[in-house]
Order: C-alpha cells, then structure tokens, then sequence
C-alpha cells in the first residue's frame, strides 16, 4: 500500500512550497537566507486518508545587529526635544570580544533611587535616635 502522508512547509505567502517531505522530518531551517523581520511559516500535513490539517507559526529573523534604543518607546506620545541612544552590536565575528559597543548604557532605575534614598533616611533616622554619651562605655 502506497503512503499517501506528505508535509508541506510553506515560508510567508508563497503558494509554493519551499520543502515537501514524508513524516516523520528533521530539517534545518536557514534564517540566513531569509531578510530580518516578522516572517510565518506554515506547515500543511496530509494524512493517509487524505484529511489536510494546517499550523501556522508566526516567528521573526534577526540576523542582523542588535538595535537598541533608550529614550524612545514604541507607540509613545512626545513633544519638545528629547535624547535617544541608539546601539547596534552584533556577533559577526566569532573569534574576537569587542568591547566598545557591546552594552547599552541605561539609567539607573528610579526604584533603586527610591531604596536607597530610605535606606539613607532610616540610617539617619537610627543615628540621631540612639546616638548618646551612653554609648560610650569603658571596658576598663
């Protein structure tokens, strides 16, 4: 009896399939040849009976660098003039560390202020409190 179950993978919108094969499959799926951004990928499965099912799975490539942006949000409402840091790192090159460039510098959190400015307030607080000529005892 012929095996009539075959897998189709689909990239995006294309109505052709870039791959067909016979259950079960392990592929490599090479992103470098597949430009940065939202792509889908749908899988078509037809069983022995004939009976189609369908996945689709939305994922994105980022081959290219890192960008990260530090003072604007997406979708944020702003006026006046405001500064943006903008970073791009990457690993093109596998057998060196570059440094420069590697880490976005971020603020420090306004939480972390926050903690330490009652952490501060709290040692101020227990130092005027209990800070007295009795504290100084002779061991003599």
């Amino acid at each position: 009896m012929e095996d009539k179950r075959v897998i189709k993978v689909f990239l995006d919108d294309e109505d052709i399939p870039f791959a067909e094969f016979s259950p079960p499959v392990k592929f490599v799926l090479d992103t470098t040849k597949i430009p940065d951004g939202k792509h889908n990928l749908k899988i078509i499965a037809k069983s022995s009976n004939g009976v189609e099912g369908i996945k689709n799975i939305p994922f994105e490539v980022r081959n290219g660098p890192a960008i990260a942006v530090v003072g604007l949000e997406e979708n944020e409402v702003i006026d006046d003039q405001i500064p943006i840091t903008i970073n791009a790192y990457g690993s093109e090159t596998k057998d060196e560390f570059v440094i420069t460039g590697s880490e976005t510098p971020k603020a420090i959190p306004a939480w972390v202020w926050a903690l330490l400015i009652m952490f501060a307030a709290f040692g101020l607080f227990y130092l005027i409190m209990y800070w007295g000529p009795q504290l100084y005892k002779s061991f003599v």
